[in-house]
């Protein structure tokens, strides 16, 4: 029993395993026995991806996130780039544009002075491409061995919009699930260096800043009730946490997820599902049947929504459960994830 690596969640676990930071059922299990509590307040019960703080009448989203990815750099980014599209995406999930980040790095003793710079440089980048500042920092450093060459903090604060009401509890019957566009590259391309395996075509992270998407969907209505963009968990642990905080079921049908070929060949070769694979330049929307049309058609017109689709919807039955319906006529019960199926991917 000591040796499981993939442990039932008990609540008396007396150690953190890497499933804790999974962001599945032992991360909500961490966050309700002991930090909310140890906390207090209502803040952390949300499953939200921002908190919204209100100060002197303006509605501001506030988000931070650490960054601790295994190699730091991967086709299609670094970890400096996540260090900003993670905070910055996490803003953009409650409507708002990231303005200003903080960033704090942590270094170990011995990591060549040029990495860091080039992440440094990648992080910069990043932040300008995103249209956000960094405007203050901290930096320490570790022993040798204490450490993995280099991890990152970032946190941001944005403003949110009049009228914008981002969250799952706005969910109801007959909302319209649509994904921003394929799903499970990063998670892929992460796993691809690290075990340096190749898949015949080089499998690139999707790592890219979603405020201007957001943004071209609020300018077509306001009325969108949720938006998640699904990291660690992959896109089934959002729906599942977007179904269980508003208590509808959810129906996708599998063959509408958009799953490039190359991700789906790694998979099966790897045992993994797609649904479970990390993302980190894309977001599923829960939108009104009404404007459905009109938010797809304006994803679609924005660079990095191009191949959004619908792949679902909410439905009054088994609240709280996610379910696909497969080719083959036959349905199958989507779980939330028990802790994630690649650590370190972020």
């Amino acid at each position: 029993m000591l040796a499981w690596t993939c442990p039932a969640p008990l609540r008396n676990r007396p150690r953190i395993v890497m499933g804790h930071g999974g962001g599945g059922t032992l991360s909500a299990e961490l966050i309700e026995h002991v930090f909310a509590p140890a906390y207090g307040g209502p803040a952390l019960a949300h499953t939200v991806d921002a908190a919204e703080i209100r100060i002197g009448g303006a509605r501001l989203a506030f988000s931070t996130d650490s960054f601790v990815v295994r190699p730091l750099f991967f086709p299609g980014g670094s970890i400096g780039d996540l260090a900003v599209n993670g905070t910055v995406n996490d803003l953009a999930m409650s409507g708002a544009r990231a303005s200003h980040l903080s960033c704090g790095f942590i270094l170990e003793e011995g990591v060549e002075t040029d990495v860091v710079a080039r992440v440094a440089q990648a992080l910069g980048a990043a932040a300008r491409t995103a249209g956000v500042q960094v405007v203050t920092g901290d930096t320490k450093v570790v022993e040798a061995g204490h450490g993995d060459g280099i991890y990152i903090n970032t946190s941001g604060v944005g403003l949110i919009p009049d009228g914008v009401d981002l969250r799952p509890q706005r969910v109801v019957p007959g909302d319209v699930v649509i994904v921003s566009g394929p799903i499970g590259m990063h998670g892929v391309a992460i796993m691809s260096v690290r075990e340096g395996l190749e898949f015949g075509v080089e499998i690139s992270s999707d790592c890219a800043p979603l405020g201007g998407l957001v943004e071209a969907m609020l300018a077509v209505t306001k009325d969108l009730h949720v938006l998640r963009d699904p990291t660690r968990g992959g896109l089934a642990a959002s729906l599942n946490e977007i179904a269980a905080a508003s208590g509808t079921g959810v129906v996708i049908q599998e063959r509408a997820v958009p799953v490039p070929e190359a991700v789906g060949n790694a998979c099966a070769v790897l045992g993994l599902d797609p649904m479970y694979v990390a993302n980190e330049g894309k977001l599923v929307a829960f939108v009104p049947r009404d404007h459905a049309d009109v938010v797809l058609a304006a994803m679609r017109a924005h660079p990095v929504g191009t191949e959004a689709a619908v792949i679902g919807e909410a439905v009054e039955a088994h609240p709280g459960m996610v379910v696909a319906r497969t080719g083959l006529g036959g349905t199958r019960v989507v779980d939330m994830p028990l802790g994630e199926q690649l650590p370190r991917i972020c």
